[in-house]
């Protein structure tokens, strides 16, 4: 059957269709009011506070709180935010933002249409959190619709003109290159290439990565601000509960979503109280954990700070560490004695992590080795020291130390026995 044969066959399949509904009456369109046309039960009346917003773009609707500075969030004073020092960005930032006033400190979080991101996805709620003399302020942009996204995104614009720096939770990954999408999408310029922007995730895996399970925003806000959410919304669930309200108009069910947002702002905010602190002035931190002095101390000797590495390295050793991080702490910790020339205690490391069982032990006798050969010019003990090793961990580089130790053994001469020189006991 060729191509024309095919369209004969299925105009015919669709007359016959047409033939069998024609004597039905059409199914009745259903229609929903919108919530915020301003009849009783409407979304900005009577579930939110807030204001229709009108822009050169369209209208969407806005919400704002404040969390007073006399108020707590867990362990932490919404009061200390407003006295946070203007440098305490500057280390963590790697010294893109050495010296910038916390009001100008905007705080940003999105709920999506999709968590995988992509062009397709929509930020239809923008949270943008920011620091005054009240307290710490929670800005919300939602969109109704998907028609009202440019006028969302030309209030967001407008109002972080207002800001220096960017701060988000994993935002560089996700948030910003999502916004940054729609704003093409609409064909606009968005506000972000003035702005520094520090992604806190990153320090807070390097600080409390070997301790936590994980480093989600919400594992941290309990683990280190003591805060338990009530009844808060999955943020798995939170696409479909827009698509459901698209489809309902039942504008009740998005309350949780907006305060699942203002929360993960305000976690946001107070972190940012506590974690670049710690990258600030390292050694005055007040850590309960080892574990989250030894990311710390990583991180120091990352950024070539090896002094300070070593003394948190060791309070960290102090402090007390579970066995799967002990050991490599401590390995560490000779390798760093190593090349600050502190021979000695490199080698109290060292052959402490060779005296029992443990995943370094081959590599500290190997580094045994290194320094009886090269630093005491000790043959003998080298030699024993790489034949530990190579009983442990071959490799062809510990046989190669091993066979030119012996060859130096063998052409040292013997040395001749000497006495003790007269009146010396």
């Amino acid at each position: 059957m060729d191509i024309r044969e095919e369209l004969a066959q299925l105009r015919r399949t669709v007359a016959d269709i047409d033939r069998k509904y024609a004597g039905l009456p059409p199914a009745p369109i259903r229609k929903y009011e919108p919530i915020y046309s301003g009849a009783p039960g409407g979304f900005v009346e009577e579930l939110l506070s807030g204001a229709v917003v009108e822009t050169p773009s369209g209208r969407h609707f806005e919400t704002e709180k404040l969390y007073p500075r006399h108020k707590r969030y867990g362990s932490y004073e919404i009061s200390d935010l407003i006295e946070l020092p203007h440098d305490i960005l500057d280390s963590l930032s790697g010294g893109a933002i050495p010296r910038v006033p916390p009001a100008k400190w905007a705080f940003l979080d999105t709920e999506t249409t999709g968590l995988a991101g992509g062009s397709g996805a929509y930020a239809f709620l923008i949270g943008v959190g920011s620091i005054d003399a009240e307290g710490f302020r929670v800005r919300q942009f939602f969109m109704r619709d998907y028609a009202e996204e440019p006028s969302v995104l030309h209030s967001l614009s407008a109002f972080l003109a207002r800001f220096d720096v960017l701060i988000t939770y994993n935002g560089k990954s996700f948030d910003q290159p999502l916004l940054e999408t729609r704003y093409t999408m609409c064909r606009a310029r968005h506000p972000f290439a003035r702005m520094e922007h520090l992604d806190l995730l990153h320090g807070a895996r390097r600080l409390y990565k070997l301790r936590l399970e994980n480093c989600r925003l919400v594992n941290l806000e309990n683990q280190i601000l003591g805060v338990e959410r009530d009844g808060d919304v999955p943020g798995e669930l939170i696409p479909y509960m827009y698509f459901e309200y698209l489809r309902t108009q039942l504008a009740f069910r998005l309350i949780p979503v907006f305060h699942h947002n203002a929360l993960d702002i305000v976690s946001l905010a107070c972190l940012t109280g506590v974690i670049p602190a710690a990258f600030q002035h390292p050694e005055s931190v007040r850590a309960r954990h080892g574990a989250d002095l030894l990311g710390l101390a990583r991180w120091l000797r990352m950024s070539g700070r090896l002094e300070e590495a070593h003394r948190l390295m060791r309070r960290a050793i102090d402090l007390g560490l579970p066995d799967q991080h002990l050991f490599r702490a401590l390995f560490e910790t000779g390798s760093i004695e190593k090349k600050l020339g502190l021979e000695h205690a490199a080698l109290a490391t060292f052959t402490d992590l060779s005296l029992s069982p443990n995943p370094y032990r081959a590599r500290a006798c190997e580094e045994l080795a290194k320094h009886y050969e090269h630093r005491e010019k000790n043959y003998a003990m080298a030699l024993e020291s790489v034949r530990a090793a190579r009983a442990l961990e071959d490799s062809e580089a510990r046989a190669a130390r091993q066979r030119r130790l012996e060859t130096k053994l063998s052409a040292r001469p013997s040395r001749p026995i000497r006495t003790p020189a007269a009146g010396f006991v």
